[in-house]
């Protein structure tokens, strides 16, 4: 008993003060035609859970200002117990980042399972003199808590530029027009249009008598599950949620209007876009929220069914055609990094005169670190290095590098063009780059590297297309104006033959190339540059 004491105080010592914790148990009335726990649902229970975390550290009520992208990994049937956790990653001045973690639990089999995983932003309600509340910071205590710490900065920057960026993206793209053969077979966007209304009453609120968030993202999930089975003519699955943004709050006696449509058709999926607004009597409509969701719909042995292709409508529904397709996947590019970088069990696989090389291998993904401290300020190495035009005049595997698209002053498109294994034939990247000066203080310098796909710029038969998955710098500044360079890349176990020679501390090369450049005040791997489709 004294043991069991011990652990359980050990446990309440370890726990982050903000955290909080919800189990329910899947009733009928919280499922769906397929005994599922609807998302709807779902999703009031993640809102409340993370709300109560945001007020635990805020000390004072608070509304949701947004939720993440979400992509639910699994579904939950009657009976079993859903799990959220919540608990607060990051505070700025006003506003705070919330990560939630859901899992589900079989009582009968004692198994475990993660669903999804989202970030959430909350706010505190103004002062009685509309005064914004200032927030404490959060002072991160273990390895993952400092990661998620750092990674908030990057997950804030996207929300704030989200809508800007895929606005100038659309613009410099090209729309991807489905097979015109197929054409006189396709479902006119129109057909799937859903409107309904709902009356804001007491137990839609929360205790500040605003609507429930979770209950607003549960009417969205209704409509747009309705306008996504007009398209397909059975029950659709949701699978993602893109970014939910709250533009306002609405109150008890509030109607709010939903609107839904099916915006574009793939292969397997479905994007329906869904606006709320908010009224009371004749007053004007207020716009409160926005969301695009993914459905797809599965066979009886749960495999992904094709969709009838879908004709937009003129004009509106055609720059919603434009923006349901996939034209650059950026948002993750410097997390990925940070989450890279931040792992702990990298393992040294060889080093001459401080030139460090490290190794990771996890499932089929092999990622490699090369870094050595340097007499170069960190600020210096940064503009350098994040400078991939002029690359090509001290790196010789850099044959050209042009910038196609300029999406902010910190996120650059590129074509590069480098050797192939294959004799004769040029390879080529599109590279998402992204720099990012440090945050606080101890926070490194980060440029990241990912491969992207853009309409405008697809692959040719002149040249083979590479693929970076996850690659770049970290930069830390030292004491006496030193630098510690760190590069790293993620590629899959294939290549490895290109450089178990210097994993196995049988070759020096990757050494001389680091150093190369040290005249021109640049620092690089061989790695960077390794002449395969998956290392840059």
């Amino acid at each position: 008993m004294l043991m069991y004491e011990q652990q359980l105080l050990s446990e309440e010592e370890s726990m982050n003060p903000t955290e909080v914790k919800m189990s329910q148990i899947v009733m009928p009335c919280h499922s769906n035609h397929r005994q599922e726990l609807s998302v709807g649902q779902l999703l009031k229970w993640i809102d409340s859970t993370a709300c109560l975390s945001a007020e635990r550290h805020a000390g004072s009520p608070c509304i949701t200002a947004s939720m993440d992208d979400i992509n639910f990994e699994h579904t939950i049937s009657v009976g079993m117990v859903v799990n959220i956790k919540a608990k607060v990653n990051r505070a700025f001045n006003t506003s705070m980042e919330v990560g939630i973690q859901v899992s589900c639990e079989d009582l009968f089999y004692d198994r475990h399972w993660r669903v999804c995983h989202a970030y959430a932003t909350f706010v505190t309600q103004r002062t009685s003199n509309g005064q914004k509340v200032p927030l404490k910071p959060i002072i991160p205590r273990t390895q993952r808590e400092q990661i998620e710490y750092s990674v908030a900065a990057e997950r804030r920057r996207v929300r704030m530029v989200h809508d800007e960026i895929i606005k100038d993206l659309l613009f410099h793209s090209s729309i991807q027009q489905g097979d015109n053969s197929e054409v006189g077979n396709a479902v006119a966007a129109v057909k799937t249009k859903v409107e309904s209304v709902e009356l804001v009453l007491p137990p839609h609120a929360n205790h500040q008598e605003n609507t429930f968030g979770g209950q607003i993202m549960a009417w969205m999930v209704n409509v747009a599950t309705i306008a996504a089975s007009r398209l397909c003519q059975d029950h659709p699955i949701l699978r993602t949620i893109d970014m939910f943004t709250f533009r306002g709050p609405s109150q008890i006696g509030d109607r709010v209007l939903l609107r839904a449509i099916v915006n574009n058709a793939f292969k397997n999926s479905m994007e329906v876009g869904v606006r709320a607004e908010a009224y009371q009597g004749e007053g004007p409509n207020r716009h409160i929220n926005s969301a695009f969701m993914t459905f797809e719909v599965l066979d009886d042995h749960g495999k992904p069914c094709t969709l009838p292709h879908i004709r937009p409508e003129p004009l509106e529904g055609e720059r919603r055609f434009q923006e349901a397709i996939p034209i650059c996947s950026f948002y993750n590019n410097v997390s990925a990094l940070k989450m890279l970088a931040a792992q702990n069990n990298w393992c040294l696989n060889s080093e001459k005169d401080q030139v460090r090389l490290y190794t990771l291998e996890r499932k089929s993904v092999l990622s490699f670190r090369v870094e050595s401290e340097v007499n170069i300020p960190a600020h210096r190495a940064f503009c350098l290095l994040a400078e991939l035009r002029n690359r090509p005049s001290w790196d010789t595997h850099y044959q050209k590098c042009e910038l196609i698209h300029w999406v902010d002053e910190d996120d650059f498109l590129y074509r590069v063009v480098t050797p192939s294994v294959h004799p004769g034939v040029l390879q080529d990247f599109i590279l998402l780059a992204s720099k990012r000066k440090p945050c606080s203080s101890g926070d490194p310098y980060v440029i990241a590297l990912r491969s992207v796909s853009l309409p405008t710029h697809p692959p040719t038969d002149a040249y083979n297309r590479g693929e970076v998955l996850c690659a770049g710098f970290t930069i830390l500044e030292s004491k006496n104006d030193m630098s510690l360079i760190s590069y790293y890349n993620k590629a899959s176990p294939e290549v490895f033959p290109y450089i178990s020679t210097d994993i196995a501390g049988l070759s020096s090369s990757f050494y001389h190339t680091f150093c190369s450049c040290s005249q021109h005040g640049l620092v690089f791997t061989q790695y960077f540059i390794s002449p395969t489709q998956e290392f840059f």
